[in-house]
């Protein structure tokens, strides 16, 4: 009988100390408290260089461009649907050109922009982000700037073939 009531009164100390050492409101079991480090912020919000260019672009669509096609909210998500477009991913940039649609934005301006995109687009490289925006934007503001013609090959062009 001695020995069972030890057990109890054993038992309710612990979970005493159990109840007072988690605070309430706390999960019943304890779990590992590792905090999260913390979230870097993106790379647009840490370089602050980064943000008078973008509303210099914003500026200067506005400036050149008459009509929606020069409001911020269109070059934005146009240039984002454009860009999509030429990555192959359909879904999202239909999903952005319903945005687009629904600020009233004009729907051949993006036309205008990806085919001149497809005729300048033939020296982009696909891991330097920045040159497609450049483009991209460049595209944006004129999008009926000449198409570019490639030079003949230099090597085909120096070295006539003879026939004897």
């Amino acid at each position: 009988m001695l020995h069972r009531l030890l057990s109890v009164t054993g038992g309710l100390y612990a979970v005493f100390f159990f109840v007072t050492a988690v605070p309430l409101g706390a999960p019943a079991l304890a779990q590992a408290n590792n905090p999260k480090p913390e979230e870097k912020a993106p790379a647009a919000a840490q370089d602050p260089a980064k943000e008078p260019q973008k509303v210099d672009e914003f500026a200067e669509a506005q400036h050149m461009l008459s009509g929606p096609a020069g409001n911020p909210e269109c070059v934005w998500l146009g240039r984002r649907v454009v860009t999509l477009l030429w990555r192959d991913d359909l879904d999202t940039a239909f999903r952005h050109l319903d945005l687009y649609d629904r600020f009233g934005c004009p729907s051949a301006h993006v036309q205008a922009t990806f085919r001149c995109l497809i005729l300048h687009g033939s020296n982009i490289d696909p891991k330097a982000a920045d040159s497609l925006n450049g483009r991209v934007h460049s595209c944006w503001i004129n999008p009926s700037m000449p198409a570019a013609v490639a030079p003949p090959p230099a090597a085909a062009a120096a070295s006539p073939t003879t026939s004897r």
